[in-house]
């Protein structure tokens, strides 16, 4: 059995959200998952504090209010303490002038939400199943 893996959902979608959660505890993937809804939220979950762990993987919304997703990818990249947590961009953008912007900061895979309801679904829980099961952290 794989260790558990610790989330932190960056999305300020309560229903996108929501849903992630639901696909991951369909997938019976024994998680934690730590949701916030902003970039300052996000920074502030990252800090190290023993009372918090780290999370192991982010999964990262780029259009937040205030400070937005790739400026808080830019931070975690470059903070020696936060450089090596993956980040995975989840996001309605197709753009690409966003999908290259998320990789010159260091993104670790960008997917673009579908619109469609079972798509989601299906495309989260693929993303869940790799990070928890087939991929090997440092």
């Amino acid at each position: 059995m794989p260790k558990p893996i610790r989330f932190l959902l960056v999305e300020d979608n309560e229903d996108h959200a929501e849903l992630i959660r639901q696909v991951f505890d369909s997938h019976r993937l024994a998680n934690q998952i730590d949701h916030v809804t902003t970039g300052e939220e996000a920074l502030a979950h990252l800090e190290p504090r023993a009372e918090q762990p780290r999370p192991d993987i982010v999964l990262l919304d780029i259009k937040l209010p205030g400070i937005d997703g790739l400026e808080v990818l830019a931070r975690m990249k470059t903070n020696p303490q936060m450089r090596t947590i993956p980040v995975v961009v989840l996001t309605t953008s197709n753009a690409d002038r966003d999908r290259g912007r998320a990789y010159e900061h260091h993104a670790n895979s960008y997917v673009t939400k579908p619109v469609d309801f079972a798509q989601m679904q299906e495309i989260v829980g693929q993303l869940g199943l790799y990070w928890t099961i087939c991929n090997e952290a440092p």
